[in-house]
C-alpha cells in the first residue's frame, strides 16, 4: 500500500511519535514505553511512519533506533501555505470592507431601530 505523509500525521498516535523523535533517538522499545499502547501497535505506527519517511530506522548492535526525519513534512507545509494564503487575502478582505462599513456609519453610536 503506498502511503503519504497526511495518512502518517493524520493518527494522534503517529504524531506523538513524531514529536518524540524529534528530540532525540529511541530504541523500538524506548519509543514503546512513552505510550500506553501496545508494542504491536507501536510497531505498526513506526512501519507506517517509516513507509512515509518521517522516520528512519538503523540498526547498531543488536538495536534498532528510529530517527525521526522531519524533511517530508515539508509537503504538509506547502500544503498548509497555500490555504494560509487563500484565508490572509480572505480576512484582509474583510479587513478592507468592515472599515468602510465603519466610516460609512454614524460615529454617534446610536443605532436606528424602531
Amino acid at each position: 500500500m503506498r502511503r503519504d505523509v497526511f495518512q502518517a500525521i493524520a493518527d494522534p498516535n503517529r504524531r506523538a511519535i513524531i514529536n518524540l523523535l524529534s528530540t532525540k533517538k529511541l530504541t523500538l522499545n524506548g519509543v514503546a514505553e512513552q505510550f500506553d499502547i501496545s508494542r504491536p501497535a507501536i510497531s505498526k505506527h513506526i512501519k507506517i511512519l517509516t513507509e512515509c519517511g518521517l522516520i528512519a530506522i538503523t540498526q547498531q548492535g543488536r538495536e534498532r533506533y528510529c530517527e525521526a526525519r522531519l524533511n517530508k513534512l515539508s509537503d504538509v507545509s506547502q500544503w498548509v501555505n497555500q490555504y494560509s494564503a487563500f484565508w490572509t487575502k480572505k480576512l484582509d478582505a474583510l479587513d478592507v470592507f468592515l472599515k468602510a462599513e465603519s466610516k460609512a456609519k454614524p460615529s454617534n453610536g446610536k443605532s436606528k431601530r424602531k
